[in-house]
């Protein structure tokens, strides 16, 4: 990721920081409930959740996690969030 005239790894934004994930889900019972879960198992403390209204069967939500303790690598983070199923999307929305 690009900050200023750095180009930093993107290991390095869960050193203390807080991060933004973006992800788009099916509207579908317990999906939301397992992204959740993901963050839980990867030791990333929430801080906030906010979801769109459903439109044609999918919600954005967005959700901030404090990722100081957070285990394994981010890469792997996001793409546990990715291969779960009901997830369309997930990506970093800033950090």
């Amino acid at each position: 990721y690009k900050y200023r005239d750095s180009i930093l790894p993107l290991q390095n934004l869960m050193a203390g920081r807080i991060i933004t994930f973006q992800c788009t889900i099916y509207n579908e019972p317990g999906v939301l409930n397992t992204v959740l879960t993901v963050f839980a198992k990867y030791n990333a403390n929430l801080i906030t959740v906010s979801s769109s209204i459903p439109n044609n069967g999918c919600a954005t939500v967005t959700i901030s996690a404090e990722t100081a303790e957070m285990t394994g690598s981010l890469e792997q983070f996001l793409q546990r969030l990715r291969d779960l199923p009901g997830i369309l999307k997930a990506d970093i929305l800033a950090g």
